[in-house]
């Protein structure tokens, strides 16, 4: 008896945690959300910001603990039809920024001719990036000049960011330049940075000012009927 009442707790819990979404995405809980997170709450939430259409690349979730995040220093990625998201998050807003960035990465393979095919976004992203070389150095922050160049993520150069520069500084310094630090390490999360800024904020006025040619990039990926 003991054991089949265990049985039927597990089977409980496996239910409550490992669902489907409305879109038809899998969701996994493999370790319990921190602070209270309703992880239910979380997806709908998601679903209610992004269209279908683009969510096509995302086949399933898998929320918990994953040996990417020590050895890539992250909370989420996505790979080959999922997304892996930590279940360590201090709110529910943090949970669903993290799955909104990693969905635009999803998109990168279906979407990279439209995304990056004309070179205009990489150019826009330069020339951010040159202009944020010449602010690090005359406040003391000095790299080589490579570093600034390089669009793909570079670990040497994102450590540079976040350990040596800081990311309070470096928001100060960079306002109306980038979105947000993390925009600044590599094309491709300027990419992801301005899809998240685009779905999950209703005013977009700083946006189209600041990043005119990544806001038409996002803007464009919409379904027509969205658009």
């Amino acid at each position: 008896m003991l054991n089949y009442i265990r049985e039927s707790h597990k089977r409980t819990v496996d239910k409550m945690q490992n669902f489907y979404t409305a879109s038809g995405i899998s969701v996994y809980v493999r370790k319990q959300l921190t602070n209270d997170i309703d992880v239910e709450e979380v997806i709908a939430k998601v679903e209610e910001r992004i269209p279908q259409a683009l969510l096509s690349e995302v086949e399933m979730i898998m929320i918990g603990q994953f040996k990417e995040f020590q050895e890539r220093n992250i909370n989420a990625f996505y790979s080959d039809g999922s997304l892996f998201i930590s279940n360590e998050q201090e709110n529910a807003k943090d949970m669903i920024d993290d799955i909104v960035h990693e969905i635009a990465h999803s998109l990168e393979s279906e979407y990279g001719y439209e995304i990056y095919g004309d070179e205009n976004l990489k150019k826009e992203f330069l020339l951010k990036r040159k202009s944020l070389q010449e602010i690090l150095w005359a406040h003391g922050f000095k790299a080589p000049e490579s570093f600034f160049m390089n669009t793909e993520y570079d670990e040497e150069f994102d450590n540079f960011l976040l350990n040596k520069v800081g990311y309070d500084k470096l928001s100060l310094l960079m306002q109306g330049l980038f979105l947000s630090p993390y925009a600044a390490v590599s094309l491709k999360e300027y990419f992801a940075t301005g899809f998240t800024e685009f779905f999950l904020e209703s005013e977009h006025k700083f946006f189209k000012s600041v990043c005119p040619t990544l806001y038409k990039k996002v803007f464009l990926l919409q379904p027509k009927n969205n658009a």
